[in-house]
């Protein structure tokens, strides 16, 4: 974890009793606010914590003693009923008389809202021209004379954590599932003539983020073809809305059989308990990778053109593969060069031996035929 300096203290005349925890809006910087939120229930144990988040959010956090109270973003839309729930929202929000409000997001959005939500107090790293919306304005950590340096971002909500009183949370990931989930994966597993005898490696091809993070299918194909023949592995393609087509293409380009969890996709809940049941992960930078993180899966993670730094933490099983490029990492959505180098330069080998490692690592070769 990185050395940040901690920042001043939060002081309280009495402490808050009404708490209002503003979620990031990405799946997989949820996934790493856990700790954070772990601080904020045990420092604040007396307190009615209320967490706001994107509806599509709340599987990712079914099963844990975090939400008995959410409060949910109408959908970003300029049409009349999206107005209409947004101010139904404040509203909400207002009526609850919240004490503290905590924003996690760096938006002008979070905090305008907590704003209007009447919370006596609104705690915020003071950035994206927001200062006057906050109460309490927190010095960013990160940031420098070009910009903001690349630091772990469970270090970088640990400093808002030791600002509100807390002792460093430190960097553990925590998810849960439940047991609804996990009974429909096992199901959807037998249905594809999945078993406990051989290692379970599971796909993730698709990056919300952008074109730009994403393996080509075709190799993804190859090293899944090797991890059969090599491990008698069963492989699993499990992407997630609107990436159907990415893990089509790798099923028609494998030489082996391999079950595509497409129809339907899996719920955010169910890959949970994928993940949480398998041997390996192979993915890009995305979200489910810090899924494996949460539940100890070994995981090996092509990276691209973003920042590994950013989503670091003392997790062990895992192996990043990249290749440095003087281009990168540029974190555009789509290769301005159009030759995307950081991910044409990873080959097949590069990510076969990577899984074989992480494979052996873990144990898994006891699966082997």
């Amino acid at each position: 974890m990185s050395n940040t300096t901690p920042l001043k203290t939060v002081a309280f005349t009495a402490p808050p009793q009404r708490i209002l925890l503003v979620l990031p809006t990405w799946v997989g910087d949820v996934v790493m606010t856990t700790p954070f939120i772990q601080a904020m229930f045990t420092h604040f144990h007396t307190a009615e914590i209320t967490l706001l988040m994107q509806r599509h959010m709340y599987p990712l956090l079914e099963g844990s003693p975090w939400v008995d109270r959410c409060q949910f973003w109408p959908p970003r839309s300029k049409s009349k009923e999206a107005r209409q729930q947004y101010r139904g929202l404040v509203a909400e929000l207002r009526s609850q008389h919240f004490d503290l409000a905590i924003i996690l997001p760096n938006s002008l959005r979070s905090a305008w809202l907590c704003w209007r939500s009447g919370a006596r107090r609104r705690v915020g790293f003071n950035r994206d021209g927001r200062r006057m919306l906050l109460t309490d304005p927190l010095t960013v950590p990160n940031k420098t004379v070009d910009g903001y340096e690349p630091i772990p971002l469970v270090d970088y909500y640990a400093c808002l954590a030791q600002a509100l009183g807390c002792e460093h949370p430190g960097d553990r990931l925590s998810l849960f599932t439940t047991t609804a989930c996990d009974q429909a994966v096992d199901e959807r597993l037998q249905q594809e003539g999945i078993d406990s005898q051989h290692p379970l490696v599971v796909i993730s091809p698709g990056a919300n983020f952008g074109a730009s993070k994403c393996w080509a299918p075709e190799r993804f194909a190859a090293v899944a073809d090797q991890l059969i023949e090599q491990y008698g592995a069963a492989i699993a393609m499990s992407p997630g809305p609107g990436e159907e087509p990415l893990a089509e293409a790798i099923h028609q380009a494998m030489s082996h059989p391999a079950a595509l969890l497409t129809a339907p996709c899996l719920t955010l809940g169910e890959l949970k308990s994928l993940i949480k049941r398998s041997d390996l992960l192979l993915g890009n930078d995305t979200g489910p990778r810090h899924f494996a993180r949460a539940f100890d899966i070994p995981r090996v993670t092509v990276f691209g053109p973003t920042e590994a730094r950013w989503t670091d933490t003392s997790h062990q099983q895992e192996t990043i593969v990249r290749v440095d490029v003087p281009c990168g990492p540029c974190h555009q959505k789509v290769c301005p060069l159009e030759i995307q180098a950081c991910m044409t330069q990873v080959t097949v080998d590069m990510v076969t031996k990577a899984c074989v490692t992480e494979l052996h690592a873990f144990g898994a070769g006891k699966h082997t035929c």
